[in-house]
């Protein structure tokens, strides 16, 4: 029995962190995803966290529940609205996030 996890780092717009993200599910590093790439991580039905991090940078924790043979999808992207972009420099957690699809 198992589920997937989809994440794809892609932008609308102009990006403004283009670096590799590094992806942790459930507090644990599992892979490391590149701007306009996806990745499928397999993992068991039930409760789980994602979160993405670059440099100092860390979105916030999603929770998702998946179901056997069902896939969550997210797309990670840089913040690119120019408020968000400036006050990510006094509040790092603000400039990655995670949308699920």
């Amino acid at each position: 029995m198992s589920a997937t996890l989809k994440l794809t780092h892609k932008t609308i717009g102009v990006e403004v962190r283009r670096g590799t993200y590094g992806v942790l599910v459930d507090g644990k590093p599992v892979g490391s995803l590149e701007l306009n790439q996806s990745i499928d991580i397999p993992v068991i039905p039930g409760h789980h966290t994602v979160q993405v991090r670059e440099g100092r940078n860390t979105s916030r924790t999603k929770t998702f529940d998946v179901v056997d043979g069902e896939t969550a999808s997210y797309r990670c992207s840089g913040k690119s609205i120019l408020p968000v972009f400036l006050l990510s420099f006094l509040v790092p957690s603000l400039a990655l996030s995670l949308k699920r699809e």
